[in-house]
C-alpha cells in the first residue's frame, strides 16, 4: 500500500533555468570565497563551462562577516531579479538561523526560484517550505560539490543536473564508493587529484514492507535541533503526518549520543512517529579538524546507525528507515526536494524524488 497525506497547501516547484540562464552565488551562512579562493574559484569554473550558466556573484559570496539583515537583502535581491533563475549557495556555516527573521515570505512567494543548498542552509530550505511554499533543493554548494579537487563526482553532477535543469521523477542510485577524506583548502596539491575514496556497501533497509509517499523534510541533524530548540520554522506535530524524514550529520561528527538526544526529543514532542519513512544518509566519519583511523570510522558509523535505530524503536516502531543514502556532507551526493515529494518503494528497494 502507498502511505500519503495530502499537505494542507500544495508546493510550488518553481520554475528551473535552462543553460545560458543566470544563476545567483549567494551566501546566507558563510561567505568563504576570500579566505579559500581555490575551491570557491574551481566552483564558479565549473558551474559556467561545464554546466553552462552565467554566474552573478553577490558580494556576500566572497567576503565574511555581512550581518544576517545584509544577507537577507542579498537573498531579497536575487529572488526579485527577473535575471536570476536560480540560487546556489556557496557554503554552509553555523548563523543562519538568524537571518530567518529578516525573510520576506510574500516577497519569496511572489518570485519563486529553486534554492540549491545543506548544512546550515537547512535554516533557509525549511523557510522556504513553511513560510513561503516553495521547494527547495537538499544539496550542492559551490565550494564543495561544484569545487570538488580533480573533478566533480559523476553521481553528483547526474543529480544536480537534474535538480537544476528538469522537472519530475528522478531515481536515486547507490554508489559503489564514498570518500569523506579530505585535506587542506589552502593546499594547492589539494587539488591536483581527486579525493580518496573507498568501497561501500549499499543502502541498508529497516523494515522495508511498504511504500511510502510524501513530502519530504529534514536536513543537517544539528540545525534542525536548533530550529527545534528555537520553535522556529515547525508546524503543528499532525502537519508532518505521511510526510518523508531525510536527515544527516556534518564534518562536526557528533557523537552517537548527541544523535539518539535530538531524535529523543523529537520523538518526545511527538513529531518522529509521524514521519512513515526516514532516510538516513551515510555518515560522514573524519574531518580535516578530526582524522581518524579505518577502525574508528566504521565504528561512529555503526554507533550513529545503532542510535537512530534505539530512537526509533522506542518512538517510531512501524517507521521504514534506508541507511546510507547520498546526500548531505556525502561524496556523491545526491539531491533532496525540502518540500517536494520523495517516493520510498521498500519491497522494490527504490528511492524516487520529483525535482
Amino acid at each position: 500500500m502507498v502511505a500519503s497525506v495530502e499537505p494542507a497547501t500544495e508546493p510550488v516547484y518553481p520554475p528551473k533555468p535552462r543553460p545560458g540562464d543566470r544563476v545567483a552565488v549567494v551566501s546566507p551562512s558563510g561567505g568563504l570565497g576570500e579566505t579559500f579562493p581555490l575551491p570557491y574559484e574551481l566552483g564558479l569554473r565549473r558551474l559556467r563551462e561545464e554546466f553552462g550558466l552565467d554566474v552573478v556573484e553577490y558580494p556576500g559570496s566572497r567576503a565574511a562577516g555581512l550581518g544576517p539583515a545584509e544577507r537577507a537583502a542579498e537573498l531579497h535581491a536575487a529572488f526579485t531579479d527577473p535575471t536570476v533563475k536560480a540560487l546556489i549557495a556557496t557554503i554552509g556555516g553555523d548563523d543562519q538561523i538568524t537571518v530567518l527573521p529578516h525573510l520576506d515570505a510574500a516577497l519569496v512567494r511572489a518570485h519563486p526560484k529553486p534554492f540549491l543548498g545543506y548544512s546550515d542552509n537547512t535554516n533557509l530550505l525549511a523557510w522556504l517550505s513553511r513560510s513561503a511554499g516553495v521547494v527547495g533543493y537538499h544539496g550542492g554548494s559551490v565550494m564543495v560539490e561544484f569545487g570538488r579537487p580533480g573533478r566533480m563526482s559523476g553521481l553528483t553532477s547526474r543529480s544536480l543536473r537534474a535538480a537544476l535543469f528538469t522537472s519530475g521523477p528522478f531515481e536515486l542510485r547507490e554508489s559503489p564508493v564514498y570518500g569523506d577524506v579530505n585535506t587542506p583548502w589552502d593546499d594547492p596539491a589539494t587539488f591536483a587529484a581527486e579525493p580518496r575514496m573507498d568501497p561501500c556497501d549499499g543502502w541498508w533497509w529497516h523494515e522495508p514492507h511498504r511504500v511510502v509517499e510524501g513530502r519530504g523534510w529534514g536536513g543537517c541533524l544539528e540545525i534542525l535541533a536548533w530550529l527545534l530548540m528555537a520553535d522556529r520554522e515547525t508546524e503543528p506535530a499532525e502537519h508532518y503526518d505521511g510526510r518523508v524524514l531525510f536527515l544527516e550529520t556534518s564534518e562536526e561528527l557528533p557523537r552517537a549520543e548527541e544523535v539518539y538526544r535530538t531524535l529523543r526529543a523529537m520523538g518526545e514532542r511527538g513529531l518522529l512517529r509521524r514521519f512513515p519513512a526516514l532516510l538516513m544518509a551515510r555518515a560522514r566519519t573524519t574531518s580535516v579538524f578530526d582524522r581518524r583511523d579505518d577502525g574508528a570510522r566504521a565504528r561512529y558509523r555503526a554507533e550513529q546507525r545503532a542510535a537512530v535505530l534505539r530512537a526509533l524503536r522506542e518512538y517510531a516502531p512501524e517507521t521504514m528507515a534506508v541507511f546510507d543514502v547520498d546526500f548531505g556532507h556525502t561524496d556523491p551526493q545526491q539531491v533532496l526536494p525540502h518540500g517536494g515529494t520523495i517516493r520510498v518503494d521498500g519491497p522494490a528497494r527504490r528511492i524516487t524524488v520529483t525535482y
